[in-house]
């Protein structure tokens, strides 16, 4: 256990049973979360994310550098597609859109919210 500045006592690790997590919708259809970890201070997040095929993610704006790495199936954007087993990263103040034909279903980490231009 950790003691806090405030004096609370928080577990050093906190494990997640993501089969017990339900899928959300997310704003986008055809696009359904599961947050692991968030901390909405600073926008930190850890999301499972599952993209049905034909889906389309508009065009956004990553605020902050974004990590993304593909269980299975594949997404692309314009410079390229990440298959299953694959990584990529995108700089903070990259703009894009991303769909996929197949599918997928991907780990995402996020320093800080996009923001969208819808």
């Amino acid at each position: 256990m950790t003691t806090r500045a405030d004096g609370a006592t928080v577990p050093d690790s906190t494990y997640v049973d993501v089969a017990d997590v339900p899928w959300q919708p997310t704003r986008f259809p055809g696009i359904d979360s599961k947050v692991l970890m968030e901390n909405k201070e600073t926008g930190l997040s850890t999301v499972l994310m599952r993209w049905a095929p034909g889906t389309r993610l508009p065009k956004h704006e990553h605020v902050a550098i974004e990590q993304t790495f593909v269980l299975e199936g594949s997404f692309a954007d314009h410079a390229g597609v990440c298959r299953a087993g694959n990584y990529v990263w995108r700089r903070a103040g990259s703009r894009h859109d991303a769909w996929t034909d197949e599918g997928c279903l991907m780990l995402a980490v996020f320093l800080k919210p996009n923001t969208f231009f819808d």
